[in-house]
């Protein structure tokens, strides 16, 4: 049997450890002939963030003996990571375990410098702290999972769940990944990326552009361009633009594009209005313009993100 052992941490959020034990640690009968020799490795005395102890567990030493190593959120991304759990993911990885990680898990892997030169990915929330701290980490925060073959890593909480049904698609066919997310009661794939779950235009917005800013804000049906920015804010486009990027890190025309997306989303949420009335509320144009720039962005059609998360 293929033995997949999950690496609990002290204080790991019980979600993110629930999923494998969900998929990966119950026999399933009709499904395949062969499942998984699933283990829960932690060092004496580990409890996860709400007070569980593993029972029947094995020590992180038992990690290198696995096929796969899957490494659950982290209890913080500000702190170090625990050395044992580093070493012994890090050992595991060098006696050829295909390791993954599930949301922040993706810390103890940089950690470890197993994704030196590799794409990456975890929660959105935690991609920029991912990259500036592991600056060799090739980070992508606008996918649900990624596969670098032997190094698997998801994003923020459900996505783990993605990830986990991906690992089953690879090890016994779409036919079983397919039936065990019907037992699940979830897709089997979902479309699109982390980006659909990310307001794009959220930026910090400097004291001396926040007043252009919110300005635009009540204009975005108009056809506003940099020189008409510029104009309100009294400076040159030149210093616009510096300006600009210091206080949110993009050009003007991708700032407005990403919030008129985000009104557009906004939008499809909460109402019934058609694509073409959307593209002129939001300033986007015609209804091919934004089908392009949303799905561009997003990661599914405006069709597409109106049926997920339509009030």
């Amino acid at each position: 049997m293929h033995t997949l052992a999950v690496a609990v941490a002290e204080g790991v959020p019980i979600f993110e450890l629930a999923i494998p034990c969900e998929v990966f640690g119950y026999e399933r009968p009709g499904l395949a002939d062969s499942w998984y020799d699933f283990r829960l490795c932690a060092s004496p005395g580990t409890r996860t963030a709400a007070g569980f102890a593993p029972q029947d567990r094995h020590g992180l030493d038992a990690l290198a003996e696995a096929d796969t190593v899957v490494v659950p959120a982290c209890s913080s991304v500000i702190d170090d990571q625990p050395p044992d759990l580093v070493e012994a993911v890090r050992a595991a990885y060098d006696n050829g375990a295909r390791v993954v990680s599930l949301c922040t898990g993706a810390f103890v892997l940089a950690a470890a410098g197993i994704l030196d030169g590799r794409p990456a990915t975890t929660h959105w929330m935690h991609a920029a702290q991912l990259a500036a701290r592991y600056p060799e980490v090739l980070v992508d925060a606008s996918v649900l999972y990624i596969d670098d073959g032997d190094v698997l890593t998801s994003a923020g909480t459900a996505a783990g769940l993605d990830l986990c049904l991906h690992v089953v698609r690879n090890d016994h066919g779409a036919a079983v990944a397919s039936a065990l997310a019907k037992r699940l009661v979830m897709p089997a794939h979902r479309p699109g990326g982390q980006a659909q779950y990310i307001d794009a235009a959220a930026v910090q917005d400097a004291d001396e552009l926040g007043p252009v800013l919110d300005w635009a804000r009540r204009r975005l049906h108009e056809p506003l361009t940099v020189a008409a920015l510029a104009r309100r804010a009294n400076v040159t486009t030149r210093t616009l633009i510096r300006r600009f990027h210091a206080a949110t890190g993009t050009t003007p025309m991708a700032w407005l594009r990403g919030i008129r997306i985000d009104y557009a989303r906004e939008l499809l949420e909460t109402t019934s209005l058609p694509v073409d009335q959307i593209a002129e509320r939001t300033g986007l144009g015609s209804p091919a313009n934004l089908r392009h720039h949303f799905t561009r962005t997003v990661g599914v059609p405006p069709t597409t993100y109106r049926r997920t998360f339509s009030s």
